[in-house]
């Protein structure tokens, strides 16, 4: 069963228990992955993470802006987005990557972080989010 497919059948087993929040939230997704699937085949982890990310800066904009009844809505969409995502990596195990990363390209500067990151990203898809990664990476390269 493809994620898409997953997500549908979750939809409608929301609907059934009437959780009106978690539809709309699971329709979005929904309707994303299918725009992603038809305009250029995205992965699909590529476009939870980006809705999750959306959901978390727009979360932020609200409570920046006093809204925080519109921030815990868009903190829940984001929570809703999470569950469908791999198993995140525990900071052990990302520094445990960063680590082999560091160790096999020889890198020994904060200057040849880019390099670094553009190594670790693939091995870490979609089990950390690239701020953990990027602080992970800048922590290694500058101890």
């Amino acid at each position: 069963m493809s994620l898409l497919e997953q997500v549908q059948d979750d939809v409608r087993s929301a609907l059934k228990a009437g959780e009106r929040a978690r539809v709309h939230a699971l329709r979005l997704i929904a309707s994303e992955l299918q725009k992603a699937a038809k305009e250029n085949g995205a992965d699909e982890v590529e476009v939870l993470q980006r809705e999750r990310k959306r959901r978390l800066e727009a979360a932020e904009a609200f409570r920046e802006g006093g809204r925080a009844e519109l921030a815990e809505g868009e903190e829940r969409e984001a929570e809703i987005i999470a569950t469908y995502l791999p198993k995140q990596l525990s900071e052990e195990e990302l520094g445990a990557i960063v680590g082999d990363v560091v160790a096999e390209s020889g890198a020994s500067s904060p200057k040849e972080m880019g390099k670094v990151m553009a190594l670790v990203m693939p091995k870490v898809k979609g089990r950390a989010d690239g701020k953990r990664v990027s602080a992970a990476v800048k922590e290694r390269l500058t101890a």
